[in-house]
């Protein structure tokens, strides 16, 4: 056609009342110029469709009134009042522990049995809240700190504390669930990354050796050995198999607190120095990266991902110390 005689900030001549410049300019003067610029335009959207985004929220789910909370939902911001020590814990909390665990880890069986291509995250957060409340425990995620879900989902570069809402989940994907439920008066806290349909073999392969680091790192742990015995086995296994290891996020002591002492680093680090004694709880949960092990946050002031936005995934047990090793509270 021919270039109409049109001043660069006149209407344009299609009539889409945007500026010409903004408009049909480029095109008109340049075709070659306009399809390269499409064809960038296109590739930038496809990229970023390869990564997640935040979604839609759910209304906050309820907790009967009957089931016993945390105190720290009692706070309007749900900020925990106070901490538990690092020390061992006395036998009836242990055993306390041990029903909190396993019930942890039925409801997250339960929720990796709901994962599969098209369902939501949010659908994930859903089988959470019931499967706590039909054991007569609280989730213990919602509500704490503000949170405003039952349980994390981390899908793909997310690394932790993602939160669940209308994203939906497509084959090839990877999802971390992590559940904790209050119970007894104690948490258990457990999480495993799930694979969503037919997953590529270098990310299956991630799934498979952070399944292995946590492994390692329960192995490291026995009387007289100390936190920064776990921290360097797992880094020793994930840069062994050429992986990255999350340093933002650690570990923690559990019990009548959610949170506590001591922190487990994941990786070699010299100033976790505590000394592991039989009667200790805490968790490992090592956060393992296909990439760079750097992290960025979302707005949201929770969700992490990874800065070059890689693949990373996690699991999680909460476990005592023993005379001789360390018990698993956190299986089924």
């Amino acid at each position: 056609m021919t270039t109409p005689t049109i001043a660069a900030n006149d209407p344009c001549w299609c009539g889409s009342g945007r500026r010409y410049k903004r408009c049909h300019r480029v095109a008109d003067l340049d075709p070659e110029r306009a399809v390269a610029e499409e064809a960038r335009r296109r590739a930038a959207e496809l990229e970023a469709e390869k990564y997640v985004r935040p979604g839609r929220l759910s209304p906050r789910r309820e907790v009967p009134a009957d089931i016993p909370r945390p105190a720290y939902t009692l706070d309007k911001h749900g900020r925990p009042r106070d901490r538990d020590s690092a020390r061992p814990k006395d036998a009836e909390t242990i055993e306390l522990m041990r029903a909190a665990g396993r019930a942890a880890a039925e409801v997250l069986a339960a929720v990796g049995a709901a994962v599969r291509p098209g369902i939501t995250t949010d659908d994930l957060d859903a089988v959470a809240h019931a499967e706590c409340i039909a054991r007569g425990g609280y989730p213990s995620p919602l509500g704490y700190n503000g949170f405003p879900k039952s349980m994390c989902t981390s899908v793909n570069e997310v690394i932790c504390h993602g939160i669940p809402d209308s994203t939906v989940l497509k084959d090839g994907d990877i999802v971390n669930c992590d559940v904790t439920i209050f119970l007894g008066g104690v948490h258990g806290d457990t999480n495993a990354t799930f694979l969503v349909g037919d997953v590529d073999a270098d990310t299956r392969r991630l799934v498979d050796v952070t399944r292995e680091c946590l492994d390692v790192g329960i192995a490291a742990v026995r009387p007289g050995n100390r936190v920064r015995d776990i921290g360097r086995a797992i880094q020793d296994h994930a840069e062994g198999h050429g992986f990255g290891v999350v340093r933002a996020f650690v570990g923690h002591g559990i019990g009548r607190s959610f949170h506590s002492d001591p922190q487990v680093y994941h990786y070699d680090n010299p100033a976790a120095r505590t000394l592991l004694e039989p009667g200790m709880t805490f968790t490992i949960e090592p956060m393992i990266t296909i990439g760079d092990w750097h992290h960025e946050m979302w707005d949201d002031g929770w969700t992490a991902v990874t800065a070059d936005r890689s693949r990373t995934a996690q699991f999680e047990h909460t476990l005592v110390v023993t005379d001789s090793g360390a018990e698993i509270l956190t299986r089924a």
